[in-house]
């Protein structure tokens, strides 16, 4: 059961642990609610750019060829982009997420390789049968849109020069504080959600030309893209360590609670022994003079 001086010490430890997770849930939650500001932002950002490029593409510009646009005849090499936390302490975010990764790349048949963007894969990912070949681990917790730039260049750069045909991004998708669901998306060759509309005649006027129009659009789609999945990947890891960090605060006021009966039942026990050694004491001086 140990002393009492033991578990005073132990509550004390556990009160300071407590204090610590307390102060982690805050700092998730302000967090949490940053990115998830600028989530919405770019989501409307990036939802009405793929408009804007989908309508572009259904106009006269679709004569245009872009590289970003036109699939691959032959898909040899996959790249898979692997959106992690910096640090742990999030329950089962980074792994879930990297587990998801690695059935994505068994379940493949094609040569994959896989970049990582965040510190935590360093660490982790790397002792792993992932095969990493490029890592971005400088990449806050609150991220702007320069981090994404990065990023979408290295992407777009490893595309055009044909060291991969495919390019999917890996993340874990927000649904609720308490929920984040592991998801893929493909990044390129760009695909657009086209749905059937009623033909509309649209009169535009492109400076310099059509053809540079269209390819300052795909630019901006792609690096939307990456920074708004970079954000949902964000707001994900924020809200599982905010989810993370209150059961554990709620676990040491349990075991503060525990700890406290038990110091209460040894003192009483102590107290209880301390009398009876008193009255046994006591009778045996009644006894000696006797």
């Amino acid at each position: 059961m140990g002393n009492i001086r033991e578990i005073r010490a132990r509550i004390r430890s556990v009160k300071n642990t407590q204090q610590i997770t307390k102060t982690m849930k805050m700092v998730a939650s302000a967090k949490l609610r940053r990115t998830q500001n600028g989530l919405s932002g770019i989501r409307n950002f990036a939802q009405r750019s793929r408009e804007i490029l989908q309508e572009l593409l259904d106009g006269e510009v679709a004569e245009y060829e872009n590289p970003f646009l036109i699939p691959r005849k032959e898909i040899k090499k996959v790249c898979y982009v692997l959106f992690v936390g910096n640090r742990g302490l999030c329950g089962a975010y980074n792994h879930a997420v990297m587990r998801y990764a690695q059935e994505l790349v068994r379940a493949d048949a094609r040569e994959c390789s896989v970049v990582v963007c965040g510190s935590w894969g360093r660490d982790v990912i790397g002792q792993s049968d992932l095969p990493v070949r490029h890592t971005f681990d400088d990449i806050s917790d609150t991220p702007g849109a320069a981090q994404a730039l990065p990023v979408a260049d290295y992407l777009k750069r490893l595309y055009l020069s044909g060291e991969v045909d495919e390019i999917h991004l890996v993340y874990q998708r927000f649904q609720s504080a308490m929920q984040q669901m592991p998801s893929q998306m493909q990044l390129l060759p760009a695909k657009l959600e086209t749905e059937e509309k009623e033909e509309s005649v649209n009169d535009y006027i492109f400076e310099p030309d059509a053809e540079s129009v269209l390819g300052n659009m795909v630019q901006l789609y792609l690096d939307n893209v990456v920074y708004s999945v970079l954000l949902e990947a964000k707001v994900s890891e924020q809200a599982s360590r905010m989810t993370a960090m209150s059961a554990a605060t709620d676990a040491t006021g349990e075991l503060i609670s525990d700890l406290s009966l038990q110091l209460n039942r040894v003192r009483q026990a102590a107290i209880t022994t301390e009398i009876a050694e008193i009255v046994g004491g006591a009778n045996a001086l009644k006894k000696a003079k006797k």
